[in-house]
This record gives C-alpha cells, structure tokens and sequence, in this order.
C-alpha cells in the first residue's frame, strides 16, 4: 500500500531514536522521547488550501523537524509513519 498525501499535508517517517546520549549514558527504554526528527516519504500537491495558495517547501527525501504534538500517526504495513500539515514542520535538517 503506498500512502499518497492531499492539499498540504506531508507524510513523514521518524528517525531512530539514539540509544545513548553524547556523553555515553545509555537509555532505557521508558525514558526516551521520541525525535522530532522525521524523513519525508511522500508530499501533497499543494495548491489552493482553504482559499489560501500553498506552494510545497519540502521534497522527498528530506530531512526535518517537526512540531511535537503535530500529525497523525499511521501504521501501513508493519511501518509506522505521520501525517502531517506543510506547517507543522518547523525547519529542514541540511
């Protein structure tokens, strides 16, 4: 099944979470928040939006951080992803 977004939503994939801190303490499970860091997957078309015209800033294939409490959480064939708005995406990692 392929996940095809409409208007301006992207759909992202999370990035794994590190397992141990830059200093080396490792993890446990329960403690660790999940990134804000996310892969693109797929983007909308864009165009008119609530009367609004919206042009796609973000590609395939890109990386960026997104809005904590933002999207929709998917799950599509044992892959989990988010679905998000165009907006909720705060910056690109480059």
């Amino acid at each position: 099944m392929k996940l095809v977004p409409l208007g301006d939503r992207v759909v992202l994939k999370q990035l794994v979470a590190e397992e141990t801190t830059k200093s080396g303490i490792v993890l446990p499970g329960q403690n660790k928040e999940k990134p804000q860091q996310a892969e693109v997957i797929a983007v909308g078309p864009g165009g008119v939006v609530d009367g609004k015209e919206i042009k796609m800033e973000v590609n395939v294939g890109d990386k960026v951080i997104y809005s904590k409490y933002a999207g929709t959480e998917v799950k599509v064939d044992e892959d989990e992803y988010i679905i998000v708005k165009q907006n909720d995406i705060l910056a690109v990692i480059e």
